[in-house]
This record gives C-alpha cells, sequence and structure tokens, in this order.
C-alpha cells in the first residue's frame, strides 16, 4: 500500500499550522509588544513630591498625562522613555536618586498606559517623544539628557537624531538595555518564525545611534535573556565617541539598579558637569 498520499497531507497540514502561527503572530504582534498598566497611584504615594502631574497634546491630538519634576539651577532635565510594560509609577523609585541629586525629570506617560488615550505604536510613540520635548521647551527648558530602557531605547535615539539634525543636540543620552533593532530582537525569541520580517514597530537603534551627535551611555546586563547583551554591544559598537559601556556581571532585563546602574548614571552625569571626557 503507498504511504505518498498520507506524507503529502501530512505535510501540507504541517505548512498550513506553520502559515497560520506566522499570521497570528504577525497580526497580534503589538499586543505582543506593548503591555500598559493602569496608573493607579500619585507621586506623593510614593514618597516623590517632586513630581508634578503634567498633561501635553501631542501632533495627532492625543492629551498625555507625565509626570514631571523641575531640575536645580544648573542641572539638566532628563526625559526618560520606559519599557514595554506597565507605566511610569513603576519607575519612579529608578529616579529618586537623579532627584535627590537635584536633577529634573521628566516621566514620559505614553499613549495606552496609565490610562492615557490611544494605542502604541512606533509612530505614536515617536509622537509622544516630540510632544514631551515641546512642553519642556516650552517650559524654557534645555538642557536635556534622554534616557531609554528597553523598548523606550527606540524613542530616544529617534528623539535624539531629530535633536541633533535641527541643530539643537541634546546633552547626553543614556540607553538602558537596548537592542539593535525590534525586529532583531524578536528574531531572537521567535527563532523559529522570520520575525526579523514581519515586525511593523522595528525602533532601529543600530541605524540611528551613529547620528545622535551626543555623549552616549550603555548599561547592560550580562545575564539579560530579554534583549541579550550582544545588542547592547552592537550598539555601542556602532555609537560614535564620546561613548561608555558599562555591563553588569550577573544582572538581567529589569535589576541593573540593584547592581549598581544609579551609581553609573550619577557619576556619568556628573562627568558631564564638569565637562570631562568620556569613552571605552
Amino acid at each position: 500500500m503507498s504511504t505518498g498520499g498520507g506524507a503529502v497531507s501530512f505535510l501540507g497540514l504541517a505548512v498550513s499550522a506553520y502559515l497560520v502561527m506566522v499570521g497570528a503572530l504577525y497580526f497580534a504582534q503589538r499586543s505582543l509588544m506593548y503591555h500598559p498598566a493602569a496608573l493607579s497611584v500619585a507621586p506623593v504615594d510614593l514618597g516623590l513630591p517632586q513630581f508634578g502631574p503634567e498633561s501635553f497634546t501631542t501632533e495627532d491630538g492625543l492629551r498625555l498625562l507625565s509626570w514631571y519634576a523641575k531640575a536645580e539651577a544648573g542641572r539638566p532635565t532628563l526625559v526618560y522613555f520606559h519599557g514595554n510594560a506597565g507605566s511610569i509609577a513603576g519607575r519612579a523609585e529608578k529616579v529618586r536618586p537623579l532627584l535627590d541629586a537635584g536633577y529634573g525629570v521628566l516621566l514620559v506617560g505614553y499613549r495606552g498606559y496609565g490610562g492615557n488615550p490611544g494605542d502604541p505604536s512606533e509612530a505614536g510613540l515617536y509622537a509622544d517623544g516630540r510632544a514631551a520635548l515641546t512642553f519642556l521647551n516650552q517650559q524654557g527648558v534645555s538642557d536635556l539628557v534622554l534616557y531609554g530602557e528597553s523598548l523606550g531605547t527606540g524613542v530616544a535615539t529617534k528623539m535624539a537624531v531629530e535633536k541633533a539634525e535641527a541643530g539643537q543636540p541634546v546633552a547626553a543620552v543614556i540607553l538602558e538595555a537596548p537592542y539593535t533593532s525590534m525586529g532583531d530582537a524578536a528574531q531572537d525569541r521567535y527563532f523559529y518564525v522570520p520575525a526579523k520580517w514581519l515586525v511593523r514597530d522595528r525602533y532601529d537603534n543600530l541605524q540611528r545611534v551613529p547620528r545622535i551627535g551626543s555623549p552616549l551611555l550603555i548599561v547592560h546586563g550580562s545575564l539579560d535573556r530579554t534583549v541579550g547583551v550582544t545588542h547592547g554591544q552592537a550598539v555601542h559598537q556602532a555609537a560614535l565617541h564620546p561613548k561608555t559601556w558599562k555591563e553588569f556581571p550577573g544582572a538581567a532585563h529589569n535589576d541593573l539598579y540593584d547592581h549598581g546602574a544609579a551609581e553609573v548614571v550619577l557619576s556619568f552625569l556628573g562627568d558631564l558637569k564638569r565637562g570631562e571626557g568620556r569613552g571605552q
């Protein structure tokens, strides 16, 4: 008895199942990429009365809530673009040392996060970033450090390039656990499908980082399983001087501040103020 027909049928089913899986990943990709949470606390509840709620409107008409603390005289303001999960409240403790040192901080609330209207996307988060920088400009704040955490590194590099190309480079850029591109990061996780070519929101750090035109600090955990440390190393390699690389042995993706990242960031900012050269 011939089994050729059965083999062909099995192969056809396998191919069909694979294509269905690929299609499901493609159409569900934004729900896999973005994991917003509600904003259920106020800054004062976290012991951070320096922060006040501020709202600004994006170019596509969304009114977004963020948290803002003004800088002391002579200190820059750090614009914080957070990662793909949670809300700005979950980053408040990370920036406490900066507030204590007198730095200004704007925790940027994205569309779709923390009760803000809209749905997150690459183009949308760039619009949110522009609105945040416009808000600070309207406040007379021009001494800026852009901080990107994980997903937010793509927003930070995009904003840095736009500022540089406008002849207004920021004072510095800090990237925490950056990826080369979201397509590359997706390929690492979904290695069994052509994920790199399916991703719509690409956030191409590797292409942008040589064009930021500002001193750069990259911090990454050696045991990061979400965005492998090789991503951060590649981004650092592509960047121009002055640039600083700090790898934390034993750190993963979300615990760099348990391994001393705050001290590294404060040292980097202090060197900027003193006008000292950086680079390694």
